[in-house]
């Protein structure tokens, strides 16, 4: 059992003086003019609750990541968005694949991307749900901005938001006539480029499209085959999006989008780290005594796995969704969202990294879904509301084999010390789930004064899941069912000091559903649904401009957890990687996050994020083995912070020279709920730049970038196995390079 740290009047104590240190100390700084910045904060409107609202006057804890701030940071895509946000950490581990992002927020997320599992922080495409983590880490070309919410978001978002919410806002036709291409050349073989276009047909038709490809050579070779399909780490992937928008009338317009995305890249960098057998006296407790620290690759980047087709992945998928917004009269509107999504990857894991046979699970799945949400707004003399019905059907797979876990199944005569094989020469097993959820909403704020605003909001959700599923244990394929339901609720209340600063105060129910296990191996009665999660968050914030040249964005956090579902990993039981969920019973976590943009000069800028979390679990419920009181969630670095500085000159003939650099930082965290000393994931650095030249008409710009200067090279996901630890690498290695930029108004 992990010892608990501190106690909770200290942690707040160290909250209270960590706060008081950030917001008072750059008072002191000596006044200055306020610089030019087209992205100040508080010009920025988001779209959080629902509702256009400036980013200071949203009683939620929010970051927004504009256009411009993404490039200046090279985020491209959601992966890259993990290392500039506070108490964000995003992780890859599903089957090997560089296009799944596990999305954690304030210690709440989920690794596993099984179908029978859902995630703890929702994904959001202009407003459509995405329900897989797989396929979740989307390029980000040409995108208004990038949303993070923090905290639950159980009354607007519903279901599996228990973390919070990402929502990625693409540009609108018609908000701009214009077209552009951008060209990227760099080390590692780096080559990308995307054309992007956006015009008026008509007086109300307007139109816009993209086009994306990039690739990039891998950081190592798979050894031991003849033709491997990839490099290991090597990435290639093409993707488009088209939009078109028909004003209808002046009160009714319609806007229809499709996008799709086809990846075939090489697995992650995976490696292992042998450990102590787990008993080695018991042939079938799943240890590989063959395994030899000799039998590994020289360069950990380098695979020797001799199982062709395991060293890439591939996922591909399209999307397309309708909107139709209606404005009823002064004070009513209405909107209509409905979309449909498909997606299927292939992947898979060498587990053992070598040459033997004894661990490899190749892996494919997919999912089909569907959303209708109907929305009624209003607006009137001091309240406004947003309400809604919402349905989401589901119907997904995962599909396993042939898979080889020794000693339960060996190919081709190869035992560990005699021991007959279990299960036949080569193991299969699918899971197969189709998932209804409904749910209806509302959510209101009054401005009792010119100052002082509340709201709150209710939630109902419902679940309903079919599964089923047939492993070498099951005797025969196994149906289950359960229903999930929840009402979510919130409450707030806002105030503008006389500086103008806004304070808030705000109390959230968060809902994550329920599911079933996603690797059962040892057999139908393992096969059993977990209850949902249920968090009360408590939270207070500060949003504003401490000087006029000082822009802090605070919030301070308390929150309980009931039944935190925790997935760990017992390697023993069964013929195969068994995968258990347990519920917790009760956890809790408090943190601060602190974002400040201080305009220095009108030549230089400096941004800041800090974030801190304490999460723990306080108490385990009977009979819940493997986690243990004081362990913390997984992927949870008690800090993390983020530096930007910015610095532009303008030139005599009115081009401008823009220098910035950005560094980010994750502290030390477990890489597992069940706290394991051989889990435990190193902190980490990052270190990038940009310099752009851009002409003096602004039509055209070229930029010398780099990312992971120094090479950091850190562990993504760490999971201890029969003997030995599994270890996903980093792929974002060095790299340097160029970017041209060319704008043509139309």
């Amino acid at each position: 059992m992990h010892t608990p740290k501190n106690t909770l009047p200290f942690k707040f104590g160290l909250l209270a003086a960590t706060t008081h240190l950030l917001l008072s100390t750059p008072l002191l700084a000596q006044e200055a003019p306020k610089a030019t910045n087209d992205e100040s904060l508080e010009k920025i409107m988001v779209t959080a609750r629902k509702r256009t609202e400036s980013l200071f006057e949203t009683p939620t804890a929010i970051t927004s990541l504009g256009e411009n701030l993404m490039q200046a940071a090279n985020i491209g895509n959601i992966d890259d968005v993990g290392k500039y946000v506070p108490n964000l950490n995003i992780s890859r581990y599903g089957v090997g694949s560089t296009a799944h992002a596990a999305v954690f927020i304030r210690g709440i997320g989920l690794q596993d991307h099984v179908i029978t599992t859902d995630p703890g922080v929702g994904v959001y495409l202009d407003g459509v749900y995405l329900g897989r983590q797989m396929g979740a880490n989307m390029s980000l070309p040409n995108i208004e901005r990038v949303e993070v919410l923090r905290g639950p978001q159980g009354t607007l978002y519903g279901r599996n938001t228990l973390g919070g919410a990402v929502n990625v806002i693409t540009k609108k036709p018609g908000d701009e006539d214009i077209a552009s291409f951008s060209v990227k050349a760099g080390s590692r073989g780096r080559v990308a480029s995307d054309v992007y276009l956006n015009v008026d047909v008509t007086d109300n038709f307007a139109i816009s499209g993209s086009a994306s490809f990039k690739t990039r050579n891998g950081v190592g070779t798979a050894i031991n085959l003849e033709n491997p399909e990839k490099e290991i780490g090597e990435e290639e992937e093409f993707s488009g999006r088209f939009a078109a928008k028909w004003t209808v009338s002046n009160d009714f317009t319609l806007t229809w989008s499709l996008d799709s995305v086809d990846n075939e890249s090489g697995q992650s960098p995976y490696t292992i780290e042998l450990t102590g057998g787990l008993d080695p006296n018991d042939p079938f407790n799943g240890d590989f005594p063959l395994l030899d620290e000799s039998l590994l690759p020289a360069d950990p980047d380098d695979l020797a796995t001799t199982v062709a087709g395991i060293e890439s992945t591939a996922h591909d998928g399209w999307g397309s969704s309708l909107t139709a917004d209606w404005t009823v009269n002064n004070t009513l509107s209405a909107k209509f969202i409905g979309s449909y999504r498909t997606s299927d990857y292939e992947g898979g894991l060498d587990d053992d990294a070598t040459a033997l046979n004894l661990s490899e699970f190749p892996e494919e799945g997919g999912a089909d879904q569907y959303s209708l949400e109907i929305q009624i707004n209003g607006t009137y003399d001091n309240w406004d509301f947003v309400s809604g019905l919402y349905y989401f059907n589901e119907d997904g797979f995962t599909r396993s084999g042939p898979w080889v876990f020794s000693p339960f199944n060996t190919p081709d005569g190869l035992l560990n010390d005699g021991v007959t094989a279990s299960f036949g020469d080569f193991g299969y097993f699918d899971l197969n789930q189709e998932t209804d959820a409904y749910a209806a909403y509302f959510n209101m704020s009054y401005d009792l004064t010119d100052r002082l605003s509340v709201g709150g909001g209710l939630r109902y959700s419902r679940d309903e899941k079919e599964a089923n599923a047939l492993f070498p244990s099951f005797p025969e394929r196994k149906f289950v069912s359960a229903d999930f339901s929840e009402v979510t609720w919130d409450i707030n209340a806002s105030y503008q000091l006389d500086n103008g600063l806004n304070v808030y105060g705000q109390v959230q129910k968060g809902y994550q559903t329920g599911g079933f296990p996603p690797r059962p191996f040892g057999g139908p009665d393992q096969f059993v649904s977990f209850d949902e999660t249920t968090a009360i968050n408590y939270e207070f914030g500060l949003k504003g401009k401490i000087t006029d040249d000082l822009s802090v964005l605070a919030a301070l956090f308390y929150t309980e957890y009931t039944d935190l579902a925790l997935p760990f990993s017992d390697p023993t039981s069964g013929g195969g990687f068994v995968t258990i969920v347990e519920n917790a019973g009760e956890s809790e976590a408090q943190g601060i996050e602190i974002e400040a943009t201080w305009e220095a000069t009108d030549n230089f800028t400096l941004r800041t994020a800090v974030g801190y979390i304490d999460a723990e679990i306080t108490e385990v419920d009977a009979g819940v083995i493997g986690i243990g009181e004081g362990d913390s969630p997984a992927q949870t670095p008690e800090w993390t912070v983020m530096i930007a500085p910015t610095y532009f000159m303008e030139l005599d003939s009115g081009a401008l020279i823009n220098f910035s650099a950005d560094y980010s930082y994750r502290d030390e965290m477990q890489g597992q709920s069940n706290f394991n000393p051989n889990e435990v994931i190193d902190s980490r650095e990052l270190i990038g730049f940009n310099v752009t030249y851009e002409s003096a008409e602004g039509d055209w710009s070229i930029s010398l970038y780099g990312e992971n200067i120094t090479n950091e090279i850190y562990d993504q996901g760490r999971l201890q196995q029969t003997g030995f630890v599994g270890i996903v690498r980093s792929n974002d290695r060095s790299e340097f390079g160029l970017r041209f930029f060319k704008e043509l108004e139309l």
